[in-house]
């Protein structure tokens, strides 16, 4: 059942926020943000969060969305701060009338920015960051969070030893083995070399 549903003339897109049997998800012009179908979106988020491994410190993540992700990394006990970024003001909007993104902006440890974090991450100081989690639209909707600039980006900003969490979904099997290729071999050359697959999370988890 539709908890919201609009259509943004600003965006020219449709906005629902679909009810679950925990958290609801998010669907953008008929493509959902989240898993829903083998797993809850609850569930994926603490996927992700567990294929980090122990986290702390501070904590990037890259495309907010619903905040889920950063909700639940913020309540790990030894992280310190988690900045957020969303560049699409109508998810903010969405995640706000949200109950189950409330932590987002009542947690202190958390900071949301509102901007492109294709551009935003170019604030940050190097190796400012202990971890990443990396969470972005498919590559044909945003393939700029996919390139080898991004990817030296994310390589600048993370500490020696940190690690990131890349969500790649799950990808049809004629064009998969390609698209996972290319994000590992850009990822190769923006620095780093420790790359492995979670498939419990349907991500990379790369090492620098």
């Amino acid at each position: 059942m539709d908890i919201i549903r609009f259509y943004s003339e600003k965006t020219g897109k449709y906005y629902r926020l679909v009810e679950t049997k925990t958290w609801p998800y998010l669907e953008i012009s008929g493509i959902r943000m989240h898993r829903a179908d083998d797993v809850d979106p609850k569930t994926d988020a603490m996927l992700k969060i567990r294929a980090l491994g122990r986290i702390y410190g501070s904590i990037l993540d890259c495309c907010t969305g619903l905040g889920y992700t950063a909700i639940l990394a913020a309540k790990r006990r030894n992280v310190r701060e988690v900045i957020t970024i969303e560049k699409d003001e109508n998810v903010i909007f969405i995640a706000r009338q949200n109950p189950f993104s409330k932590p987002l902006f009542e947690n202190s440890k958390i900071k949301l920015i509102i901007g492109d974090v294709f551009e935003e991450i170019g604030n940050f100081d190097d190796e400012y960051f202990n971890f990443i989690i990396h969470d972005p639209p498919r590559i044909n909707i945003a393939p700029e969070l996919y390139s080898v600039d991004f990817y030296r980006q994310l390589f600048r900003v993370l500490k020696g030893n940190g690690r990131v969490l890349h969500y790649v979904g799950r990808p049809g099997i004629r064009q998969g083995k390609r698209y996972l290729k290319g994000i590992i071999e850009r990822l190769r050359l923006a620095g780093f070399t420790k790359i492995r697959r979670v498939d419990y999370a349907l991500s990379l988890v790369v090492e620098k």
